[in-house]
């Protein structure tokens, strides 16, 4: 699975950003998906994830209600929509695959998201 991550910015407090991963390599109905965010100095944080259907999310609680995780299957796209954004929002943003029931084993290269207070 080869995963490829766009969208990110600079975007002022309070704005909007919608991150974009696209998947080839595998039939893309055969994996769940998931975001994850980096600060340099700090380890890897998983932001959310939507299982292989789109019917199902989950989030970490400092973006629940801001975050919004959806995916196009015919698209082999997962979407990141990123509402109400604060300073501590800033990373860089990295999607990832799992095929369903196991461990995220396959990673995007990441891209840089700076929200400016």
């Amino acid at each position: 699975v080869q995963l490829q991550a766009s969208g990110g910015g600079l975007v002022q407090a309070g704005g909007s950003l919608r991150l974009s991963c696209a998947a080839s390599g595998r039939p893309f109905s055969t994996y769940d998906m998931g975001w994850f965010r980096q600060v340099p100095g700090k380890e890897r944080e998983f932001v959310g994830r939507i299982n292989w259907s789109g019917r199902n999310t989950y989030y970490i609680d400092s973006v629940k209600g801001r975050f919004t995780i959806s995916r196009d299957n015919a698209k082999n796209t997962v979407f990141l929509q990123m509402n109400s954004l604060k300073p501590e929002d800033t990373a860089v943003y990295y999607c990832a695959a799992s095929i369903v029931g196991g461990d995220f084993s396959y990673w995007g290269q990441g891209t840089q998201v700076t929200v400016s207070s």
